[in-house]
């Protein structure tokens, strides 16, 4: 007997567990003999696990693993002996699915080509439908009332959505806030898109569901009436959506869909070459696909997951009474109340501690008190919440070489924000997140990040590509608003955390005041101790924000040698008063900005905590340092990823947030360029009226120029505006509708004269001129500035540099600044800052500089 045994172990037969699509789970899982299922696999695995003298290999076969229930696992089903369990694609891909295939599709209505299915059995609801692996919309429009707020919702001017099929359930969305376009509609802060259900709607009274309402329309005011108490966003949503979504009676766009969760039915409008009686439908059912529950005694620990692609998950927080009451990066308040007591500690009375520990949207990859675990080559796809959650107390994980996209909300998760003083055994440390490829997450919930790091020690996060998102791209740290009121941020236990070489462009692209890369809070002890953002390549920024971004508290960093180009706000920023360790603010936090290279020059200088020592003036990407250019992104052995495509070629989703201004016979149009762009970039964009005229500008002139104008309109007449975009594979739908404007002969009008102009040259003869935007936003909203000129003298030498779309989006007055070249060492200049709108040119404000030999 223990001969035999001893050959089988000499044969390597237990180290392999073999899983196929075509398996039987009452087969041994031995190479001849697959197992069919993960969970027979993990059961098979708890069996021959408990004295590894190798790593336990599960060998999974290409093609699909359904499950119909979340795959649990716990400190059972870890290595040992220092050897990993390791779940492995042998031979291509397996996908890890929690999708169930919708089948059955009837025509039912010719007109609006809307196709009709039954729910698949024990599907209750879910928040997406793919087809051919491409995400279709939830039906949406704008709310066709007009509606007065009130404590418990709406007053709407007709009882119009009263007669709708299923009025409960109608999602109202406020996009951002601050801003020019969502005058009309506001979220909670210009990087928020937050969202509320209709519980009922009677007549003209829309109540709606709580506890989101109260969340989203009541947050505590301090008592000098300037701050809410959490010291994030406005205390309300704006007094109107943006738009609504989950509607029957919104359908008729091709690739929306709405489920009746009462009759059981989906609806869909196919898009163009789409046929329902052959397409792959798949609805999410699940909500978690795997949900690791390891503890500070027992960690999950010692497992990896090696080239699975985890699909096809939804999230149902949102559809229900708590909605989506956003915070920031996706934190939401949650529970009856919230809006009085979460995390708002000491400044509420019975306020509940830590400061800022508001809900996280989980993740549909789930794990809970993880060491030594590891993520290899997978795909992170088709998701409806964040696709990765290592939770608090991770410690020793790894994340290499994958890819997450088509995520709704944010795309890797690390640590939390609930335990700032977590002890020893809990604290979430020595972490590494490299080579993956991020982009294309915030599908749903548009301030999604692409990886959003909480309180931790000793974190990497390097050699990333995170392009295409919606808002900011990698988030650090939390927990420092309150140096908005003088006093200490959120003591937390976070230091020597590192975000290095990271390639970031693209991003931005639908919310604000966000970054590149996004800090928060107290990062460390000391400045050696503290946070370092090094090696890293920013570029393409669209809407307004900074590069890299030091926010409220953000304190003992260091920034060096990074390389940011075409932003529209600061390249980093900002300072703010130390109130740390009974500091009284008289100084800055610690920051120390070191040999970057951007194009916007600050002198040498060491005061007040903060050092800025030579950063040097660029006016191309190609004059920083080819090193630094090629050093930054995906390294070689994993730069594959980056063509490999997980869904099919589909034209682009349609633009976003689109904005118009009547001119003497013309519109001004502008938007936010598509994220999920279809496999194929952009090419070009059409602008159409509704009541008649259209342009099309390339995406390369959008990109550069940040507007359309439309010219032939009628002067008196209401026009509203839509936009399609164009790449490889086809035309979008058409874009939401702008608010309507009306053209006349003077609704354009000269903007007034830049503010608080600088000007730093260098022995280049290159000058970085730096100002705010012409003040008094107000009466800048019939004329968007456009452009910028400079008139360099002597020689009278014009440049003009284009305003691009924040100018027109946001329309808060912020710095702005751009880079002339060509300059003559020595020579002293003169030089015209002049904003320019449709009507023409207004006054300059004049800054003198001699440039250093």
């Amino acid at each position: 007997m223990k001969l035999s045994l001893i050959l089988f172990l000499a044969t390597g037969a237990l180290a392999q567990i073999y899983v196929s699509p075509s398996g039987d789970d009452r087969n041994s899982g031995a190479q001849g003999s697959p197992v069919r299922t993960l969970e027979r696999a993990r059961d098979l695995v708890r069996g021959r696990n408990q004295a590894m003298t190798a790593d336990l290999v599960v060998q999974l076969a290409p093609g699909v693993y359904p499950l119909s229930r979340p795959l649990v696992l716990d400190a059972r089903d870890s290595g040992s002996g220092g050897h990993n369990v390791v779940y492995k694609a042998s031979g291509g891909f397996a996908v890890v699915s929690g999708g169930v295939r919708v089948t059955g599709w009837n025509l039912t209505d010719r007109a609006r080509n809307l196709w009709s299915a039954p729910a698949p059995a024990g599907l209750e609801d879910t928040r997406q439908l793919y087809v051919d692996g491409v995400r279709a919309a939830r039906a949406r429009g704008r709310l066709p009332v007009t509606v007065t707020q009130t404590e418990t919702g709406y007053t709407a001017s007709s009882p119009e959505l009263a007669s709708w099929r299923n009025p409960s359930g109608i999602e109202f969305v406020y996009t951002g806030g601050n801003s020019i376009w969502s005058e009309r509609s506001e979220g909670l802060g210009s990087w928020t898109e937050p969202r509320c259900p209709s519980a009922s709607i009677s007549g003209t009274t829309i109540t709606m569901a709580q506890p989101c309402w109260d969340n989203s329309t009541k947050r505590v005011m301090l008592p000098n009436g300037k701050r809410t108490a959490n010291l994030v966003g406005p205390a309300s949503v704006g007094k109107m959506p943006a738009y609504i979504e989950n509607a029957y009676e919104l359908l008729g766009t091709p690739g929306q869909w709405y489920l009746d969760r009462t009759a059981r039915t989906f609806y869909y409008v196919p898009r163009a070459g789409e046929d329902l009686s052959k397409a792959d439908v798949e609805a999410p059912a699940l909500e978690t696909l795997i949900d690791a529950r390891g503890t500070a005694q027992a960690p999950v620990h010692n497992l990896v997951f090696e080239g699975i692609e985890f699909a096809y998950a939804t999230w149902l927080r949102p559809s229900g009474p708590e909605g989506f009451s956003e915070i920031q990066a996706n934190y939401t308040l949650t529970g009856r109340d919230a809006w009085a007591v979460e995390g708002l500690c000491k400044l509420v009375p019975n306020g509940v501690c830590p400061y800022g520990a508001w809900t996280k949207t989980p993740g549909n990859v789930s794990f809970a008190f993880s060491h030594d675990v590891q993520f290899r080559g997978d795909a992170f796809v088709h998701l409806g919440a964040a696709g990765l959650d290592l939770g608090n107390g991770a410690q020793r994980d790894n994340v290499e070489g994958c890819i997450f996209t088509d995520i709704s909300a944010n795309g890797i998760e690390l640590g939390g924000v609930d335990q700032p003083l977590a002890p020893e055994n809990e604290i979430t440390r020595d972490n590494r997140i490299h080579d993956n490829h991020i982009y294309n997450v915030g599908a749903e919930y548009r301030d999604g990040i692409g990886i959003v790091v909480g309180y931790a020690q000793r974190t990497r996060v390097e050699h990333n590509q995170l392009d295409h998102l919606p808002y900011a791209s990698i988030s650090m740290g939390w927990g420092g608003w309150p140096d908005k009121i003088q006093m200490a941020g959120q003591a937390n236990y976070s230091r020597e955390n590192v975000v290095a070489n990271n390639r970031i462009f693209n991003f931005m692209l639908v919310l604000a005041d966000g970054g590149g890369i996004y800090t928060q809070g107290l990062t460390g002890p000391s400045l050696a101790e503290g946070e370092k953002v090094t090696g890293n390549v920013i570029y393409e920024q669209f809407s307004s924000g900074h590069g890299i971004y030091t926010d409220n508290g953000s304190c003992n960093i260091t920034i060096t040698n990074n390389v940011l180009f075409h932003l529209n706000f600061d390249n980093w920023g900002s300072r703010h008063h130390d109130y740390y360790n009974g500091a009284d603010g008289k100084d800055y936090d610690p920051i120390d900005v070191e040999n970057n290279w951007w194009q916007q020059r600050t002198p040498d200088a060491s005061a007040q905590n903060i050092t800025t020592k030579g950063n040097r003036l660029i006016g191309a990407m190609d004059q920083a340092p080819k090193a630094l250019l090629d050093g930054a992104g995906i390294e070689a052995a994993w730069r594959g990823i980056l063509t490999r495509r997980l869904d099919k070629l589909s034209a682009p989703e349609p633009p976003s947030r689109v904005a118009a201004w009547g001119g003497d016979g013309f519109a001004l149009v502008t938007w936010s360029p598509p994220v999920f762009e279809g496999g194929d970039a952009v090419r070009s964009y059409t602008v159409t009226a509704e009541a008649g005229g259209n342009a099309t500008i390339s995406a390369a002139e959008f990109w550069k120029q940040g507007y359309v104008k439309v010219p032939g309109l009628k002067n008196g007449t209401t026009y509203t505006f839509s936009v399609t975009a164009s790449n490889g594979a086809g035309a979008s739908v058409a874009s939401l509708p702008s608010w309507p404007v009306t053209p006349s002969a003077d609704a354009m009008t000269k903007p007034g004269k830049p503010d608080s102009a600088r000007v730093y040259a260098d022995s280049h003869g290159r000058a970085s001129i730096v100002f705010r935007d012409p003040q008094g936003a107000e009466a800048r909203k019939g004329a968007p500035i456009l452009a910028y000129s400079f008139t360099v003298n002597p020689g009278g030498r014009k440049v003009v540099f284009g305003g691009r779309a924040v100018q027109a989006l946001e329309g808060t007055a912020h710095t702005t600044f751009d880079v002339i070249e060509g300059l003559t060492p020595g020579q002293q200049y003169t030089i015209a800052v002049a904003a320019m709108t449709a009507a023409g040119e207004g006054p300059a404000i004049d800054v003198k500089v001699t440039v250093p030999k």
